[in-house]
């Protein structure tokens, strides 16, 4: 079948760019629809996108919209990147709980950074999945946009849209610890179950044999080494002002392989991602091996920067008259892998296994049926279809749990429109202990992203969206 691909969300030009190099790659006689909002930011894609289209010389007809109903009519798939608000309402998700001492080194998935981007992202998806269901109800619908737990269940919750949450994270690791193996990917199996950005490892392999065991032993020399440089850093910074060894925790990602340890899994996005999950332990005051999260160790503002500094690059690329970076044309690795792949494997029947975000539907018995879930799919003719995995242990599991409740908390939150249930789950997070400091932080919150919700300022703590 000719494919229609609609990506919405398309001024997010480093997805856009990634996307489409798969895209011509495989060769489709395709059709290709971006839209954004921002149509500073769709000129830019779409004409970085007709760059590409003619450096290959290949057989996909471009259309550009910033109304997405102009353009889903007929569409095979659906692949979402929407940031609302975009960098800047970003910086305030994080910069903000900064000033009530929490630091996050990414905020868009949990932590308060994570419950204020719910809070403008779910209403605006589960409007995209309104058009979709009356649209082009048999497309397949995927979302990369975080958080992506969160906005995967409100969408299922208020439409039954039948979205996939994507992400590279799990795969990403797969890569790490085959290297820290000392094996080839191709010879490393696992099986990882969780949610985005937490994803336990609970099966790993090399060759058939298991390799749980070699893990721990690279954990412990892991561990060993923090520690002992942590000793001395803090000694030789006292006596000497003496500076950290370049191996910093940053590269060493000891509260994931300590987290091996402790309930029995290498957790996936390692820790940059992972530590978010534990407010009161790493968020607080950003303690994190002797640095700052977010400032010392994965700075926010450099992920920020970078941001801005990839969109001035790909502008340049777009507008000038210069021939187009032939790098563009590679298959790198970022946000969009695998999805090219997956329409693939299902168009083609191949049953190849990806990692992916579903209703949890019965796979796992310590988890609710409701839940959305990161766990293997299979990609076949009758979709990208949720098959049974490793179980969690009760320990893996009640890590889950409780994030799953500030889930259907802040899920509530950005569907009514609650100031009310947004500070339950700001409180539920558990960066912050005190209630009175989250109702003032979460007010800070919503007022600095009032233009993205309609329903604050309305003089009602509770109102309908």
């Amino acid at each position: 079948m000719k494919e229609k691909v609609v990506i919405i969300g398309a001024g997010s030009a480093m997805f856009t760019a990634g996307l489409v190099a798969d895209l011509l790659a495989s060769g489709w006689d395709a059709e290709l629809a971006l839209v954004d909002i921002d149509s500073a930011a769709l000129a830019v894609a779409e004409k970085m996108t007709a760059k590409m289209i003619q450096a290959r010389r290949a057989p996909v007809k471009l259309a550009a919209s910033t109304d997405r109903r102009d353009v889903l009519s007929g569409a095979t798939a659906v692949i979402c990147t929407v940031g609302v608000g975009g960098r800047r309402a970003w910086e305030a998700d994080v910069l903000i709980p900064r000033e009530f001492g929490v630091f996050q080194p990414v905020g868009d998935t949990v932590g308060p950074g994570g419950t204020s981007r719910a809070m403008r992202m779910i209403p605006a998806m589960v409007a995209i999945a309104g058009d979709v269901l009356a649209q082009c109800p048999d497309a397949l619908f995927f979302n990369y946009s975080n958080p992506m737990t969160a906005v995967c269940r409100a969408i299922r919750k208020a439409t039954g849209a039948p979205v996939v949450g994507l992400c590279h994270g799990v795969d990403e690791v797969g890569h790490y610890l085959a290297g820290q193996l000392g094996v080839a990917k191709s010879r490393f199996h696992f099986e990882a179950v969780g949610l985005n950005h937490l994803t336990w490892f609970v099966r790993t392999e090399v060759d058939g044999k298991d390799v749980k065991d070699r893990l721990l032993e690279i954990a412990e020399g892991k561990l060993a080494r923090e520690r002992v440089w942590g000793s001395l850093a803090e000694k030789f910074l006292e006596d000497w002002k003496w500076q950290r060894p370049p191996e910093d925790p940053e590269e060493l990602n000891p509260a994931s392989w300590g987290f091996l340890e402790s309930f029995g899994a290498f957790p996936a996005a390692m820790d940059r991602h992972v530590t978010e999950f534990f407010g009161g332990t790493f968020l607080r005051r950003g303690g994190y091996f002797g640095r700052t999260l977010g400032t010392e160790s994965y700075s926010f503002e450099r992920t920020i920067a970078g941001g801005d500094r990839e969109f001035a690059i790909m502008s340049e690329q777009a507008l000038s008259d210069r021939p187009l970076d032939e790098s563009l044309l590679r298959h790198s690795a970022g946000e969009h892998e695998q999805v090219i792949d997956i329409i693939e494997s299902i168009r083609t029947n191949s049953g190849r296994t990806f990692s992916a975000n579903l209703p949890n539907a019965g796979r796992f018995a310590n988890l609710p049926e409701e839940a959305v879930v990161e766990a293997p799919a299979v990609a076949s003719a009758e979709g990208l279809r949720p098959v049974r995995a490793t179980p969690l242990s009760d320990s893996q599991a009640a890590v889950i749990a409780q994030r799953l409740a500030w889930t259907e908390t802040v899920v509530e939150a950005a569907l009514k429109g609650s100031r009310d249930k947004f500070i339950q789950a700001l409180v539920l997070d558990g960066s912050l202990q005190d209630p009175v400091a989250a109702q003032k932080l979460g007010d800070r919150l919503l007022s600095a992203q009032a233009v993205y919700l309609p329903w604050y300022g309305k003089g009602k703590k509770e109102s309908g969206l």
